[in-house]
């Protein structure tokens, strides 16, 4: 769901014009990347089930960035820094904080929507939820993801401030991001350990925010000098 990430992050973007839609997406793609660090550290696993080249799913084992109190947690820490980063909104940085701590949490319901049923309520022990939408009907899971990248970016686009050439990079960006996407559900081989998805895909996420954060990076305004 990596596009489709993206695609709510475009959306609230709509909402807040103020704040760089780089933070944003890297709000939506913080679980993610809390779950490849924690991979890499030994916090968390995957297993690549024998049958990934049909199915193109991992097994996880997430509950500190996945379980849906973590979730949560992680939601509320984001909503404090969003609060503590955003003081040139003044009274408004309640609201930036909250559209931040949503904006994180977002992840949390759509993997729910296409996940099987692997997303701990508590800890790894705890009941665990997901509709299954990637194994059920891959086709229909894809189509939903489109649609979230494609509303977001229609919503996004409209009236921002960044300049032509900035938009159309932005726009390239997110075909790409949404190729990539289809491709690694549907035609890519098995990642050949579970370290080296999670050190890619962590890099993958570092970058995506920068460049979007860098390409919603609006000019400075003019000194008046007298």
């Amino acid at each position: 769901m990596f596009a489709g990430h993206i695609g709510v992050a475009l959306a609230v973007g709509r909402v807040e014009r103020r704040v760089n839609i780089g933070v944003f997406v890297a709000a939506t793609l913080l679980l993610d990347a809390i779950l490849w660090a924690c991979v890499l550290l030994g916090w968390e696993s995957l297993v690549i089930p024998a049958n990934f080249s049909s199915t193109h799913q991992p097994e996880f084992t997430f509950p500190y960035s996945h379980g849906l109190v973590g979730s949560l947690c992680w939601s509320v820490l984001a909503a404090f820094a969003g609060f503590a980063g955003y003081g040139s909104l003044g009274p408004e940085r309640v609201r930036n904080a909250a559209l931040v701590a949503a904006v994180v949490f977002s992840h949390w319901l759509l993997d729910a929507l296409v996940h099987q049923a692997e997303l701990p309520l508590t800890g790894q022990s705890s009941l665990k939820v997901g509709l299954g939408l990637w194994h059920n009907n891959m086709p229909v899971a894809l189509v939903a993801e489109s649609a979230l990248l494609l509303l977001g970016l229609g919503l996004f686009l409209p009236g921002n401030d960044l300049s032509r050439s900035k938009s159309r990079a932005l726009v390239a960006l997110c075909l790409v991001i949404l190729a990539f996407t289809v491709a690694g559900m549907t035609i890519a081989p098995p990642p050949p350990s579970a370290q080296a998805m999670a050190a890619s895909s962590l890099v993958t996420i570092v970058l995506v925010s920068a460049l979007v954060y860098w390409l919603g990076k609006r000019p400075d305004t003019p000194r008046v000098t007298r």
